[in-house]
């Protein structure tokens, strides 16, 4: 990856944002930029170059993986040694002109403790300010290396889902069906799920984040199926809807409309549409559907490093998409006490449209 680059890319912007400094404390930040995969770091953007902070727990790891970066391997705290090093080079400016020294922090990362030990720590010619998410800003688009790891780990987690076909049966454990499929996960490779797995049936269908419960599978009705995988630092997410007995037809109708809906949504997914827009195209196929006030939630997200990052795929949502970009496409609908059905792809925007990679049939699987 393009560690070094990244950090070039970062140092030019920072004047534009009036920061001599940006201090990064966000730990997938802090891969993106430089590399590390540990647990406790800090790294320090310069216009003049970076240099990342962490203990001696990493140091082999650190020496292995940091690039494009200066590393110090402190005996304090990485957020501590980060500080003292910007007040030397506080100090160091001081003999010219300069008077203040800014410096950025990542606010939506840092807890109100951590800036308040930060502002103790820091001399007053030191001004603390919140950065706007350059970051963030800049993983919103991803390169062909970020793009292929997503597409590895998104082949990876469809095939979790054949497993939980064999296991999915009536009075069988929501958990056990989980167990499962993680367990298949990290047989394959996976180096961890993206989130505690979704495995939520009957009435717990329409609970859209239901984690899998020591409930058993009922004789009838949805379960709804919601996993993902962690490889090689990237994350996949995809939800299936499968139906245990034969559907009803106002169930089937219920499910075909969500399908309908998020296909719409998926063929709209292009440069230069707004991500408010394929949120209110999957919305309006529900509403046509007369199910629109079901649709509780937002339509999608983007998958990165992280399971949640930016673009957010909702209402009053002005950011246009561009190629590169990875985002969840996942409609549903939800009947308290009743039932659910979501049905979720991952898609990268390309340029004249957009691939799905999640390669499973969206069609309705009875058991």
């Amino acid at each position: 990856m393009d560690h070094r680059g990244r950090q070039r890319r970062l140092q030019t912007s920072l004047p534009t944002h009036r920061l001599d400094a940006l201090l990064v404390t966000h730990l997938p930040n802090i891969f993106y930029l430089c590399g590390f995969s540990g647990s406790a770091g800090a790294l320090v953007v310069t216009e003049a170059g970076s240099v990342f902070f962490t203990d001696g727990r990493y140091t082999d790891q650190a020496r292995t993986e940091v690039q494009g970066a200066q590393f110090v391997i402190a005996p304090k705290a990485p957020l501590t040694a980060a500080a003292e090093w910007l007040t030397a080079l506080r100090t160091k400016q001081g003999r010219g002109k300069v008077s203040h020294l800014r410096a950025g922090i990542e606010g939506e990362h840092m807890t109100v403790a951590a800036r308040t030990q930060l502002a103790h720590t820091l001399p007053s010619k030191i001004r603390l300010r919140e950065a706007p998410p350059l970051i963030e800003r800049a993983r919103m688009v991803k390169d062909a290396e970020e793009i292929q790891r997503i597409r590895a780990a998104c082949l990876l987690g469809a095939g979790l889902f054949e497993r939980a076909l064999e296991v999915i049966r009536p009075g069988v454990k929501e958990t056990e069906i989980a167990a499962e499929m993680e367990y298949r996960a990290r047989k394959a490779g996976a180096e961890a799920m993206s989130f505690p797995t979704i495995i939520a049936s009957g009435k717990r269908s329409a609970l859209p984040h239901g984690r899998a419960s020591d409930a058993g599978v009922p004789r009838r009705g949805f379960v709804v199926c919601d996993f993902g995988v962690i490889l090689t630092r990237y994350c996949s997410d995809m939800t299936r809807t499968v139906h245990v007995g034969q559907p009803s037809a106002k169930t089937r109708g219920a499910y075909e409309a969500v399908k309908e809906a998020q296909q719409a949504a998926v063929d709209a997914v292009r440069p230069g549409v707004s991500v408010g827009e394929v949120d209110q195209i999957a919305r309006k196929s529900l509403q046509n559907s007369g199910l629109g006030k079901y649709f509780t939630h937002s339509t999608g997200h983007g998958v990165g490093l992280e399971i949640h990052e930016a673009p957010r795929v909702a209402a009053g949502q002005t950011e246009v998409l561009q190629p590169g970009m990875v985002i969840t496409v996942e409609p549903g609908i939800y009947i308290a006490g009743k039932w659910g059905v979501r049905i979720e792809d991952m898609v990268v925007v390309t340029e004249r449209g957009c691939e799905v990679l999640t390669p499973t049939s969206k069609e309705l699987v009875t058991i």
